[in-house]
C-alpha cells in the first residue's frame, strides 16, 4: 500500500481528527503535508457532510442537509517545488470506499446515499419540478449498487472523486469573489441563491487560528463550484487511471481532495446525485515546469479519463429542445435542453412503474452518459440522455407489448419543509 500521507479515523467527526483539512478555498490555508514529485501516497476522505445523512428510511437529513460545512476535503497537499505557472500532475492510481470497512454509520462503510435536495435548501437541476426532498441508499457488493428505495436496477460504479482542486491565488480569490457578487447581486432573494457568497459559519481551515482564522474565514470561497483550479467538477470518469493537469496559482500548488463518489450519472442531476460516499484515493504527482503557458493552460484543467468504466452495449436515448414546459421559445439554451431530455426519460420510465422521484434519484446516479448533440440550428438547440438498458432488469425499450411493470417497492423516502 502507498504511503498513508493524510489518515483519517471513522470513528471521529472531520475537525477531531490528528491532521485537519479544510472546506473553503484561500492561498493562505497552510499544508497539512508535503509530498515530492514522482511520490504516490494515499489519502482518505470523509464524504462531503461528514456524517451527517444517515442508513434509513427518511429524508429529513437530505432536507435539513448543512450546506455550510461543505466539502469536508483532504489536504492542502503540498508538492515540493511546485511555482505558480507550472502544471501540477496528478495520476488517480487507486480510488474506492473507506478501506476494509464494509458496514457501519458512515457513507463508504458499504453504503452510500443520494439525495434529491430541496428548493428551499440547496435545490437541483430540476429543482421547480421536485421541490421537495428525497432519499435513496444504495448498498455495495463489490463494484456493484443497489438500493431497496430504487427497485428494479443493478449497476457497476464508476468510483472517482468529484471534487480535486489547487489552491487559488490571492488574485484568482478575488476574481471569484467579485465576479460571483456581481451574479448575486442581479437577484440576492432568489431561491436556491444564484451562488454561494463567503461565509465565516462553519469555516474549517486546517491549522489556522485565532486572528488568521478570521480573516480567512471572511474571504475563502466556498467549494460548490468548479473554477479554475478544477474543484468540484463531478465527472464521472474521473476514475481509476485518469491524469489531470492542474494549474499551479500559490507555491506549493497546495492540492486538496474529497466528494467521493461510488456512481454518477453525467451531470449529477439532482445536486446530490452521484451515489456519495468516503473513501480513499492512492495518488501519483509530478510537475510540468512553466506548463501553463507551455499548454496554454491558464484557467482549467485537463484530463486523460480513467479506462475502468463499464461497458454497456445497448442504450435508448432521449432527447430535448430549448423550449420550456410552457412553450417558451429559448435561444440555443443548452442547459435547458439537457433539463428537458432528463425530464422526458423520467417520464418514461415511470410508465414501468417507478416513481418520477425514483427515476430523478436513477438519472443521477446510475452511468447515464449526457451529451450536448445540436448547438448551432438556431433558435433549438439538442441535447441528448443516455441510458444503458443493461442496468434494468426488465426490457425497457418499446414494444407492441407496452411496458412491464415493476413494483416500486417502498418508495424513496420524501420530506418537505
Amino acid at each position: 500500500m502507498p504511503e498513508l500521507v493524510f489518515p483519517l479515523d471513522s470513528s471521529k467527526r472531520f475537525t477531531e481528527q490528528e491532521l485537519i483539512g479544510h472546506n473553503r478555498w484561500h492561498p493562505d490555508i497552510p499544508p497539512a503535508v508535503t509530498v515530492r514529485p514522482g511520490d504516490v501516497f494515499r489519502v482518505h476522505c470523509r464524504e462531503w457532510f461528514d456524517g451527517a445523512i444517515h442508513n434509513d428510511d427518511s429524508a429529513d437529513d437530505i432536507r435539513n442537509a448543512p450546506l455550510s460545512t461543505v466539502h469536508v476535503l483532504s489536504g492542502p497537499i503540498a508538492v515540493e517545488g511546485a511555482e505558480p505557472g507550472d502544471l501540477l500532475l496528478v495520476d488517480i492510481v487507486d480510488v474506492g470506499p473507506i478501506p476494509q470497512e464494509d458496514s457501519g454509520p458512515l457513507a463508504g462503510q458499504g453504503w452510500g446515499y443520494t439525495g434529491i435536495f430541496p428548493k428551499q435548501n440547496g435545490g437541483g437541476f430540476l429543482t421547480d419540478q421536485f421541490p421537495d426532498a428525497y432519499k435513496a441508499i444504495w448498498d455495495f457488493r463489490g463494484q456493484t449498487a443497489t438500493s431497496r428505495h430504487v427497485p428494479g436496477v443493478s449497476y457497476t460504479g464508476i468510483i472517482h472523486p468529484g471534487l480535486m482542486g489547487t489552491a487559488p491565488s490571492a488574485d484568482l480569490l478575488a476574481t471569484w469573489n467579485r465576479r460571483e457578487g456581481a451574479l448575486i447581486a442581479t437577484d440576492p432573494d432568489r431561491v436556491p441563491p444564484l451562488a454561494l457568497p463567503p461565509l465565516p459559519q462553519d469555516a474549517v481551515l486546517g491549522s489556522l487560528s485565532g486572528a488568521d482564522h478570521d480573516r480567512v474565514a471572511a474571504e475563502a470561497a466556498r467549494t460548490a463550484p468548479p473554477r479554475e483550479n478544477g474543484g468540484n467538477q463531478d465527472i464521472k470518469n474521473f476514475s481509476r487511471g485518469t491524469r489531470v493537469f492542474y494549474p499551479v496559482f500559490v507555491p506549493g500548488a497546495n492540492l486538496s481532495m474529497g466528494d467521493l463518489h461510488f456512481s454518477q450519472g453525467d451531470g449529477e442531476i439532482t445536486f446530490c446525485g452521484a451515489i456519495e460516499m468516503g473513501g480513499f484515493l492512492d495518488l501519483h504527482v509530478d510537475l510540468i515546469k512553466g506548463g501553463m503557458e507551455t499548454y496554454g493552460i491558464a484557467e482549467n484543467a485537463v484530463f486523460m479519463p480513467g479506462n475502468v468504466e463499464p461497458r454497456y452495449e445497448r442504450w435508448l436515448a432521449f432527447s430535448g429542445t430549448s423550449v420550456t414546459l410552457d412553450g417558451e421559445q429559448r435561444y440555443l439554451d443548452s442547459d435547458l435542453s439537457y433539463q428537458r431530455a432528463c425530464l422526458h426519460a423520467i417520464d418514461y420510465l415511470a410508465k414501468f412503474g417507478w416513481s418520477r422521484e425514483q427515476a430523478y434519484l436513477l438519472l443521477g446516479s446510475a452511468p447515464i452518459e449526457g451529451r450536448l448533440s445540436g448547438v448551432v440550428d438556431i433558435p433549438n438547440s439538442c441535447a441528448t440522455v443516455y441510458l444503458p438498458t443493461g442496468i434494468f432488469d426488465i426490457d425497457i425499450t418499446p414494444s407492441a407489448a407496452g411496458p412491464a411493470r415493476i413494483d416500486p417497492g417502498q418508495g424513496a423516502p420524501h420530506s418537505s419543509f
